[in-house]
């Protein structure tokens, strides 16, 4: 069964400005940003996501831990960091339609944490906040086929990836398959499935955004359960997503390195021949010396084949 949702004309007004910004980041070389850029959104990803489940690490904090320093901190507050950025270093290894893969990161995410990381719930849960339920998700046993017919939605159904994403975002904290962890789960699993339609959102920091927002996304996670309905859900993941690529764009500005034009050159060549002028027609303000400087640098770092001699010489990507 699809999940319940409608298309609205603001879903719809909000997936045109996504598509734009997303062609607008393409036309930059924005989809995947440089190293250092990378790096810093994916520790405010990881610093936002755990926040919003109550953990106490600043953004130089979960740095330093990244960068193998010693903090002092609550242990618990260090453990999920450190599982943190494992499941976030991963993020090219996992299915986005795979449940066995889904239920692999959350071991990751969760390991030492709670018992049974990994593990679909059988037991039946309830989320209070202070001393009240706010939500009572589905029964223990069953629990595996709800989320079974949310991944044969993911994989199966003909709408747009960025919608299935919120959709899927909204399914998982309503179904609460694991006893804990969920929450992260679902943002985590977000990006996985974004990641379908462009590069760039494995290093958008969405959660940041969402962090800044956290009581209406709770608000508006309780209206849509009260609802039966994910839809204002979808409007409002739609309109951080959009907001976070408006901010890439605004904020951002981009001094691509060698490096960065060879990682960026791989991702659209993929194991094709090429030369020296399809590497100048991607990058169209560089300098034939400058082109000829980044693919010496990629042939001497063993990244790059390189065959012929003058107009016959061509590249190749080593696998």
């Amino acid at each position: 069964m699809k999940p319940p949702y409608h298309v609205t004309t603001k879903i719809l007004q909000l997936i045109s400005s996504i598509s734009e910004k997303i062609g607008e980041i393409n036309a930059a070389y924005l989809y995947k940003p440089p190293t250092e850029l990378r790096k810093k959104n994916r520790i405010k990803t990881i610093q936002s996501s755990l926040e919003i489940e109550g953990n106490s690490l600043s953004l130089d904090q979960v740095t330093a831990i990244l960068d193998n320093k010693k903090v002092i901190a609550a242990k618990k507050d260090i453990l999920e960091v450190k599982n943190a950025i494992k499941a976030y270093e991963n993020i090219d290894n996992y299915n986005p339609t795979s449940l066995t893969s889904f239920c692999k990161a959350h071991g990751i995410l969760m390991n030492g944490l709670i018992e049974n990381a990994g593990k679909i719930r059988t037991k039946s849960v309830g989320i209070l906040k202070g001393s009240i339920v706010t939500h009572i998700a589905p029964p223990g046993d069953l629990v595996k086929s709800h989320v079974k017919k949310l991944f044969d939605y993911l994989k199966n159904d003909k709408d747009l990836v960025v919608i299935k994403s919120c959709v899927f975002h909204y399914e998982i904290e309503f179904i609460h398959p694991f006893m804990d962890g969920n929450g992260r789960m679902g943002r985590l699993w977000q990006t996985v499935i974004l990641r379908q339609y462009s590069p760039v959102f494995e290093f958008l920091p969405i959660e940041s955004l969402i962090k800044k927002r956290q009581s209406e996304y709770y608000r508006i996670l309780g209206e849509s359960d009260n609802k039966g309905d994910s839809t204002g859900f979808i409007e409002f993941m739609l309109q951080i997503i959009n907001e976070s690529l408006e901010d890439l764009l605004t904020n951002q500005n981009v001094n691509l390195t060698s490096q960065d034009r060879i990682d960026i050159f791989k991702e659209k060549i993929g194991n094709s021949k090429f030369k020296r002028q399809d590497y100048m027609r991607h990058f169209k303000d560089i300098s034939t010396a400058t082109a000829s400087r980044d693919l010496k640098l990629a042939v001497d770092s063993g990244i790059l084949d390189k065959s012929g001699d003058k107009r016959t010489t061509s590249y190749k990507f080593k696998k």
